[in-house]
């Protein structure tokens, strides 16, 4: 009994000795390593694409740069010029603001209105999903010029049926206009582009719909028990399950709402009856009466046609912002109410 060792000293045999410190420093290392390789080529893109871009962008903007010649520092001129003296940035930021408002929510209404009638289809729902989603297919400058065509106010279909349904109002002695001048009027240019974006919804629209496939059956059965009625049940089943979608689509709507670009300048340029585009953008680029100038467009002609970089380069910092800040709102108003942050 005397030889034999106690429990305590059993437990210290036992316990494997520590490796040095040194092996213990190179294996952390190496283990907290292994990540940022992994990372490095991420790491690397954004650093050279986004980083340095940005970086860059936010020191020509207190430059006289013209592209071809190097910058010239100018301290806040550009700045001031921009909040102070510019007048067609102040019409440009009233159009997009427009479509941010306008466009983007009647996007995604008329996605979700879609979308939800076309769970309630049966019969051939392949083929209906298929009509919606194709107008989403087609290239932005061709189905602008389409829709111009079918627009246009004097020999356009739409305005031709428009024109004899008001010609039979006025046999009854109901004198009415019915044919709007669509993108040729300054008043009706943004809402064209607004109906334009609506038939090119079907992009939003298949999300909306996987969105609206996804939600539980059981949810729906368990609310009509309870008694509610089918605006009770989309209120309280359908949009708390379809929220982060709808978020999406919120979120990518405003940043190309604030990139608008194409679909104004080629409605402008064929409604003019011009060819092309290209040239003289500045004679072509908002027509009508700058109503259908965007943000967009006039940072890029500021760039590219009055090669006036550095006064850009104020522009793209200034969507930069605001973009930033209306996500980062959404994102936090998202995160308040969201039913799974609460929980």
């Amino acid at each position: 009994m005397a030889g034999r060792p106690n429990a305590r000293e059993e437990v210290r045999e036992s316990v494997p000795a520590p490796p040095p410190a040194g092996l213990i420093s190179r294996g952390s290392k190496r283990k907290n390593l292994t990540p940022w390789l992994f990372l490095a080529p991420m790491l690397a893109g954004v650093g050279v694409f986004f980083i340095y871009p940005l970086a860059m962008t936010l020191y020509y903007s207190f430059t006289a740069f013209n592209i071809f010649t190097p910058p010239r520092w100018n301290n806040f001129a550009n700045w001031i010029y921009l909040f102070g003296a510019d007048p067609t940035v102040k019409t440009a930021a009233k159009n997009t603001l427009w479509f941010v408002l306008i466009m983007v929510p009647t996007r995604i209404i008329g996605a979700l209105v879609v979308a939800s009638a076309l769970t309630k289809a049966k019969r051939a729902s392949g083929v209906f999903r298929t009509i919606m989603y194709l107008p989403a297919l087609i290239p932005p400058v061709a189905s602008t010029i389409a829709f111009v065509h079918v627009l246009n106010p004097v020999t356009g279909p739409v305005n031709t049926v428009l024109g004899k349904i008001a010609q039979g109002l006025s046999n009854i002695g109901l004198e009415v206009s019915l044919t709007p001048g669509w993108f040729t009027n300054p008043n009706w240019s943004k809402p064209s582009l607004t109906f334009l974006a609506l038939w090119l919804v079907g992009d939003i629209m298949v999300i909306m719909l996987a969105a609206l496939l996804d939600v539980p059956i059981e949810q729906y059965e368990a609310a009509e028990l309870d008694g509610a009625g089918s605006i009770r049940r989309f209120r309280h089943v359908t949009l708390p399950t379809i929220r982060p979608v709808i978020l999406f689509a919120v979120v990518t709507g405003i940043i190309g709402a604030l990139q608008y670009f194409t679909e104004p300048a080629v409605a402008s340029a064929v409604a003019q009856g011009k060819a092309t585009v290209g040239g003289g953008m500045n004679s072509t680029i908002g027509w009508p009466g700058q109503s259908t100038m965007t943000y967009g467009q006039w940072l890029y002609l500021e760039a590219f046609n009055y090669y006036k970089a550095g006064y850009a380069s104020t522009l793209a910092v200034v969507m930069f912002v605001v973009a930033a800040v209306a996500i980062f709102l959404l994102l936090r108003r998202f995160s308040e109410f969201s039913p799974e942050v609460a929980s």
